[in-house]
């Protein structure tokens, strides 16, 4: 039997669940990599700019469609389509969550494993065996598996614990966790040798950088930190009350993302100038590269590196951990109210699949040739299928769908919460959903696959 619909209890709930939503690996890890390849501060103006530009827009969006609808994903865009195909815009947007919960939990699952690495001081070598370290880990066939599951299950405990008794209080204690952790690895960074060449770096703009790919760049990295298209947003407003100002909601949401990308670049910089490391290593940074910094910088002082080594994965992992608590919630959500069940029943099913998607993905990365999909390990096709096609795709849809096919009047009224707001915005935020989202989506989709 389906249980009461839970509802968030405090503004201050609202604005750190939704803000965890957002605030994942994309701003720790995914950001800075892109702003060491991209130019430092120039690439830093241009994610502002499209933040504002583009992700506030889509995100209110996303706001309205689950406000409006007071349910899950699929049923909230299934009740403004009124039965025409629009509806299945929805469903994609359950469908892309549900996949990223699983193949996103064995990058977390590696998080936690570096937690127990740093702790028994197995992250000490030179690169050479700091390379070899995390391969020999991810191609393991059991244990990065051991570590998927545990934090698929650490999930599971707090959705099953409802929206305030499990998702906003957990909010609650990670997300200030996360900023205290956050602020402290920035001094003891800020603090080392020539610090100020890597701060230099993401402070100073260098314009002679800019062209067409950093500023795709930037308009990319905007729209999936902000966990757009994956049915997280629109699940989460499905909780907010009548009074929620969603503007104001998506531009503190905006602030606090932005916020944690840049103190992340203030984290890894300064350490990585330090060193003499660039910070431009791509996806391997906070596996390969950063341990050789943090020994090289702390090597002077081996306890205060091992400290801050501990700490710093900690908080990869409670970022990953708000994100992976929004993506089953948007599944959760989808199957107990679709299918009459309990909560704990939803968030059952949700976990048992996620968890076999997890294993999978892990294994393909290892010796398991047969795991493979056009010559693409599980792993990285859900992350091409979801990141590059259905992301993209469902945010282009869902801002094509508000601004054209929602009557207007239903728009402005959840913006303006029944003209009890003023509307002095709307037509600005209409404008955008209309024009500018659709024209940036469409770029960075046609630009990932060489077309423009």
């Amino acid at each position: 039997m389906q249980t009461e619909r839970g509802s968030f209890g405090t503004k201050l709930g609202i604005i750190l669940a939704t803000a965890g939503s957002a605030v994942g690996l994309g701003n720790v890890w995914r950001f800075p990599y892109m702003t060491g390849q991209n130019g430092g501060a120039v690439f830093i103006l241009l994610y502002i700019g499209c933040v504002l530009l583009l992700g506030i827009p889509c995100m209110v969006s996303e706001f309205i469609i689950g406000r409006h609808g007071a349910s899950n994903t699929a049923r909230a865009y299934a009740k403004l389509a009124n039965g025409t195909p629009w509806k299945w815009v929805g469903y994609m947007g359950v469908l892309t969550g549900f996949l990223i919960t699983g193949y996103y939990a064995v990058v977390a699952g590696w998080c936690l494993q570096y937690i127990y690495a740093s702790v028994m001081g197995e992250l000490k070598g030179n690169p050479d065996f700091i390379t070899h370290y995390f391969q020999s880990f991810s191609e393991n066939p059991l244990r990065p598996i051991f570590w998927t599951v545990a934090m698929l299950l650490l999930t599971h405990y707090v959705i099953i614990h409802g929206v305030r008794g499990g998702i906003e209080r957990a909010s609650k204690l990670l997300m200030p966790t996360l900023f205290v952790l956050l602020l402290v690895i920035v001094v003891a960074s800020c603090l080392l040798p020539e610090a100020e060449k890597g701060i230099s770096f993401l402070f100073k703009p260098q314009f002679s950088k800019v062209d067409s790919n950093v500023f795709l760049g930037a308009l990319g990295q905007s729209f999936y930190s902000l966990s757009i298209g994956m049915g997280c947003i629109c699940t989460y407003a499905s909780y907010y009350s009548r009074q929620t100002n969603l503007l104001k909601s998506a531009v503190q949401v905006a602030v606090i993302d932005t916020l944690v990308a840049i103190l992340a670049g203030l984290m890894i910089f300064p350490a990585a100038f330090s060193v003499g490391i660039n910070p431009d290593s791509g996806p391997s940074l906070i596996f390969i590269t950063l341990p050789n910094v943090f020994n090289q910088a702390f090597a002077g002082m081996p306890a205060v590196g091992w400290v801050v080594a501990l700490m710093f994965y900690s908080l990869l992992s409670l970022a990953a951990l708000t994100s992976l608590i929004s993506l089953h919630e948007v599944s959760t959500a989808f199957f107990y109210e679709e299918f009459h069940i309990t909560r704990k029943k939803g968030a059952l099913l949700v976990t048992v699949f996620t968890c076999i998607i997890g294993i999978f993905c892990s294994l393909s990365l290892g010796k398991l040739n047969c795991l493979q999909i056009g010559g693409k390990p599980l792993f990285e096709l859900f992350d091409f299928v979801t990141g590059q096609i259905f992301l993209p795709v469902g945010g282009l849809l869902t801002c094509i769908f508000l601004g054209w096919f929602v009557p207007k009047q239903v728009v402005k009224d959840e913006f303006t919460n029944w003209q009890t707001l003023r509307s002095t915005l709307f037509g600005v935020y209409l404008f955008a959903v209309r024009f500018i989202c659709p024209i940036a989506i469409l770029a960075i989709f046609l630009h990932q696959f060489g077309v423009i």
